[in-house]
């Protein structure tokens, strides 16, 4: 399991921060878009195999669709006006001292 941040908007690889999906989606929706977006990158794949240039713009829109829908992409789900620091790295960004606080504990 990656480490999320205080307040549940980013989970963290590698030192990058990874916005959460939207925590008031309901199970069963997230399930849903989760399924295809699993599905599309399943298409992604297909479509990378095979050279078909049009079936990956169009498996990666559904892709993007998916990710938006979760609140992955697109505007943030938070109203707390803070910043969206998806794809930063967490040294750089306002979580860096408890990016350090893990390092610390282990």
């Amino acid at each position: 399991m990656y480490p999320t941040t205080p307040g549940g908007s980013y989970f963290l690889v590698k030192g990058q921060l990874w916005r959460c999906s939207n925590p008031a989606l309901s199970d069963e929706k997230r399930q849903h878009l989760v399924r295809d977006q699993m599905d599309a990158r399943l298409a992604v794949k297909k479509a990378k195999a095979s050279n078909d240039e049009s079936q990956m713009r169009a498996a990666r829109a559904i892709v993007d669709q998916a990710k938006r829908a979760l609140g992955e992409r697109g505007p943030v789900w938070w109203s707390d006006c803070s910043p969206d620091y998806s794809l930063k790295k967490a040294i750089k960004t306002a979580y860096a001292d408890w990016h350090a606080s893990l390092d610390d504990s282990g």
